[in-house]
């Protein structure tokens, strides 16, 4: 997928996405954003759980370790499916370049391994209505509140495999892993944060071409 050229401003050295430099400004997003935006979510979402819903600490632990656990089928699922959608038509691979396939291109763009806010508002608003749907408008709260801590580690998590260099073990694979979906195959290895669903779909390893 050819670019528009390279980034304004700050970003000279960036993969352009649009020609307009201020759309092309809102693609770039500081690492800190996404901490910085849902901190303040995730405590009124929790202490409105204590407070104001009087639940226990047995049932917000509970919804809590559910959440992360849902996160982290989200994540392979919108990694597997989403962010490398189909190419099937020119319109799908502007799309798929546009959501993920830049960062294939250059890996270790630090202004665009989090997620921008706005795209980020949207999958959430449409996230909280489904779980409101299903667990009601009390649970819901602090199910959606650990389901964004899930994508906070995710994100950076994310960022730390592209730019650091890991010391612990499960660091240690998590980059390894990571950087053969990136570098082997990009049709295995899904999961970023957890190599869960990979080994429960059987995508540890690139499927065998006939």
């Amino acid at each position: 997928m050819k670019s528009s050229g390279r980034g304004p401003g700050k970003y000279p050295d960036s993969i352009r996405l649009f020609k307009s430099d201020f759309l092309e400004r809102f693609t770039h997003v500081h690492p800190i954003i996404p901490l910085v935006m849902w901190t303040p979510v995730i405590t009124y979402l929790i202490w409105h759980s204590f407070a104001v819903d009087h639940l226990s600490f047995a049932t917000v632990a509970g919804l809590g370790l559910a959440a992360l656990f849902v996160w982290t089928f989200a994540e392979y699922t919108l990694h597997r499916f989403v962010f490398h959608l189909k190419q099937t038509t020119p319109a799908r691979t502007r799309l798929a370049f546009i959501i993920h396939g830049l960062h294939h291109d250059d890996p270790v763009d630090a202004s665009r391994l989090v997620m921008p806010p706005l795209p980020g508002l949207i999958l959430a608003a449409l996230l909280y209505s489904l779980f409101r749907g299903l667990l009601g408008p009390v649970l819901v709260e602090p199910f959606f509140a650990f389901f964004i801590v899930g994508y906070l580690c995710y994100d950076y998590i994310h960022f730390s495999v592209h730019h650091f260099n890991p010391k612990t073990r499960a660091g240690k694979y998590l980059k390894a892993s990571h950087m053969r979906h990136h570098f082997v195959s990009h049709e295995a290895r899904w999961g970023v944060s957890s190599p869960l669903w990979d080994y429960v779909f059987g995508t540890v390893h690139p499927p065998k071409k006939t």
